[in-house]
């Protein structure tokens, strides 16, 4: 009985100390890793099949008030498999956000058909970086197979 009692009053020191061991406080050294992580929201999108690429990121952000609607399109006006054409295909995103912090927005068109060393050829490409407080609107509209004349936009007269 005797022995009973030694392993009952063992088993109960052993879980004691298990416990509490699993509440004690994370060390220093955790807290100081959370509290130096920087924040940071990337966005990439893609259309491969318009030769289109967009990415909204924001780094190291005290305020982030962001809405973006993104909508990608792509079929082949032919319907044949063997077609390996782009069709119509086309890449839209609207970005709107209020920032206190870094911003980064880039975008890219470029050729589907590779040339020189297996390169494609890129059509356009612009970057935009901001740091401080800023708000930002943006409309990009990526198509393929488009010309001038086919995409009209409306814009508000300057008063």
């Amino acid at each position: 009985m005797g022995v009973w009692i030694t392993r009952k009053m063992l088993m109960l020191a052993i879980s004691i100390i298990i416990i509490s061991l699993a509440a004690a406080e994370m060390p220093p050294s955790f807290y100081k890793a959370m509290t130096g992580m920087k924040n940071q929201e990337i966005l990439c999108i893609k259309n491969y099949d318009a030769g289109a690429s967009i990415t909204e990121a924001y780094t190291g952000f005290e305020h982030l008030d962001k809405e973006t609607q993104v909508v990608s399109k792509s079929y082949n006006t032919s319907n044949s498999e063997l077609d390996h054409t782009r069709g119509n295909a086309s890449l839209e995103a609207h970005l709107n956000a209020n920032v206190i912090g870094n911003s980064h927005i880039a975008w890219q068109s470029k050729d589907l058909m590779q040339y020189h060393m297996g390169r494609h050829t890129v059509y356009s490409r612009a970057t935009d970086d901001s740091t401080g407080v800023f708000n930002i609107e943006k409309y990009l509209q990526l198509w393929s197979n488009s010309s001038l004349g086919s995409v009209s936009l409306e814009w508000l007269p300057c008063s």
